[in-house]
C-alpha cells in the first residue's frame, strides 16, 4: 500500500466532517468572535475552506511564502455564507485529494518550507507537513468552529462519535 493510499481514507473522513461544519455556519454572525484575540466567525470559516489548498501546495511545490516580498500575499477568505464556503471548500478538497493521490512515496520525504516575507518559519518533510500543517491544523480550527456554533445554539455535527446534538454519524 502506498503512502497516498494510507492517507486518503483519513483525508476523505476529515473533509466530509468539515463540510458538515461549514454547512452550518450562521451567516448572520460573520463578524462575531468569542474574544478580541479570536478570529471572527467569517474568517474562521473561510480559513477552514482554504486549508485543503495547503495539501496541494505541499505536494506540488517545495515552499509556500504567505507574504512574498515581491508578490501579493496569499488571499484570505472571509465569509459566513455557507454556499460560498462550500463552493470554495469543495473545489479545494477536489484539488487536494488529487494531489495526494498523484504523489509518489518518494514525494513525501521531500523537505517543504513555510515562509513569510522570505523568512522561513519551518522546514519539514512533506509527509509531516501534510499530517500536521494540513490535517491537524484543519481539525484544530474545526473544533474552534464547533465552539462558535455551540455559542450560537447551532447544532454541532457528530465528529468522531455522537455530539450532544447528533447521536448518529
Amino acid at each position: 500500500m502506498t503512502i497516498s493510499e494510507t492517507l486518503l481514507p483519513e483525508f476523505d473522513q476529515e473533509m466530509a466532517t468539515t463540510r458538515k461544519y461549514l454547512e452550518r455556519v450562521p451567516e448572520a454572525h460573520a463578524e462575531w468572535r468569542p474574544h478580541p484575540k479570536s478570529m471572527v466567525l467569517g474568517r474562521l470559516a473561510g480559513h477552514l475552506a482554504e486549508i485543503p489548498t495547503w495539501a496541494s501546495a505541499t505536494l506540488r511545490a517545495t515552499e509556500l511564502d504567505m507574504t512574498p516580498k515581491d508578490g501579493a500575499p496569499v488571499e484570505r477568505l472571509v465569509s459566513a455564507k455557507p454556499a460560498e464556503l462550500l463552493k470554495v471548500f469543495d473545489l479545494n478538497v477536489k484539488q487536494a485529494r488529487q494531489a495526494i493521490a498523484d504523489a509518489a512515496d518518494a514525494d513525501y520525504s521531500v523537505p517543504w518550507s513555510l515562509k513569510g516575507g522570505g523568512q522561513t518559519y519551518f522546514t519539514l518533510p512533506r509527509a509531516v507537513v501534510l499530517r500536521s500543517f494540513v490535517f491537524s491544523h484543519l481539525i484544530h480550527h474545526r473544533a474552534q468552529l464547533g465552539v462558535y456554533l455551540r455559542m450560537h445554539d447551532v447544532p454541532v455535527p457528530a465528529t468522531y462519535g455522537p455530539s450532544a446534538d447528533e447521536q448518529g454519524m
